[in-house]
């Protein structure tokens, strides 16, 4: 009876949303031609991002039928699931009108800190040579707890002193980069690159989860879907989750409606973290190394991604699904852009551009509603 439920709702749901199109629809035919043009145009230039790249992918596709092999398809299934977790804690960060742009140092960070605690025994150039090989839940609960707490503190100096978010990330990018290069200089280390990881490490993060015409899919790709449904709880179904939309469309009018803001920007600058360090945790197995420079210019991926995926700059609107699309649809293009022997470094230009072009798109359709 409880699943007769379910599905009865889901088909009114269905139903509901086929009579909204209808609407629409018939209130579009019943403009003018003037008004019809006008308004098909800013259909166009709301999705205008979006189109650009679907547009992008489909000649891409044509271009190098193997972009859509399977091994393609899985590879950029792959490469979605592991820059998820960032771009979904940044996505918080974005919702309360902010941003985080020392999210790419603390993966970095907890990249090391992972790979150090996980290498082999073995290993001749262990950075721990005495340290038995700690249980993998236990460096992956170290990496949480790390990203948290650096997370916190830029939700801390961000709420009790309404410093921007921007400028308290930039300090603590430089602090945790900082900290990497003296974590990495620990004992014999000398700053080399953290490698010889153990099997179980391995195993547990890029092992196979099954098989696609003979082709493995990762373990983590679990954790991010995973990770994406407890975030898409958090968000929807929780009084943290509505308390933070309404900090970000209205710091004050919060706060006069008994939110405690304080608590909510630093809880979700914590849980931001906390979803870095399971991105620092992943990548160090997925890479099988981690260095000064695991890390780096992640958070422009994932900043790219959220506003994509309709996470505003302007604060208090956003949805886990867009976020999950924006990721998809950027790790799409890199990959098709690989298949097309565009130069990696041009990605960098590349990705600025897309930035540039969604926040301004994204400012427009803002100016648009006042």
């Amino acid at each position: 009876m409880k699943n007769d439920g379910i599905f009865v709702r889901a088909i009114d749901g269905f139903k509901e949303r086929v009579g909204s199109y209808k609407r629409r629809f018939t209130e579009f035919s019943q403009l003018e031609g003037g008004e019809k043009a006008r308004r098909i145009s800013e259909i166009l230039l709301d999705r205008a991002m979006l189109i650009i790249l679907v547009i992008a992918i489909i000649v891409i596709a044509v271009m190098r039928p193997k972009f859509v092999s399977a091994a393609s398809i899985i590879n950029i299934i792959s490469l979605t699931a592991a820059k998820l977790p960032i771009a979904l804690g940044i996505g918080g960060a974005i919702v309360l009108t902010g941003t985080d742009i020392s999210a790419g140092r603390i993966v970095g960070l907890t990249a090391c800190i992972a790979a150090s605690m996980l290498q082999m025994t073995t290993y001749v150039n262990k950075m721990f040579p005495n340290m038995a090989t700690m249980p993998v839940w236990v460096v992956l609960l170290a990496a949480i707890v790390v990203g948290a707490l650096i997370g916190a503190v830029n939700g801390f100096f961000v709420a009790k002193f309404k410093l921007h978010p921007f400028i308290v990330t930039l300090s603590t990018q430089l602090i945790v980069y900082g900290l990497v290069l003296l974590y990495l200089q620990i004992g014999s280390n000398a700053g080399q690159t953290l490698s010889g990881l153990d099997p179980s490490y391995l195993d547990f993060v890029s092992g196979p989860l099954f098989y696609i015409a003979g082709i493995a899919v990762p373990r983590y790709v679990l954790y991010a879907i995973i990770l994406t449904v407890l975030i898409w709880f958090i968000w929807n179904k929780t009084v943290f989750g509505r308390n933070m939309f309404a900090v970000g469309s209205n710091e004050e009018a919060a706060s006069v409606s008994g939110v405690n803001v304080f608590k909510t920007i630093l809880l979700v600058f914590a849980l931001a973290g906390a979803t870095y360090g399971i991105t620092g945790f992943i990548e160090g197995a997925r890479i099988g190394s981690a260095a000064s420079y695991t890390g780096l210019n992640y958070e422009s991926d994932a900043i790219a991604a959220c506003v994509i995926g309709g996470v505003s700059f302007v604060g208090g609107t956003g949805k886990v699904s867009g976020i999950v699309g924006g990721v998809l649809l950027l790790q799409i293009i890199f990959v098709g852009l690989t298949f097309l022997s565009v130069d990696q470094n041009m990605l960098y230009i590349i990705k600025g551009l897309i930035i540039l072009f969604a926040c301004a798109l994204d400012m427009r359709k803002y100016l648009k509603r006042r």
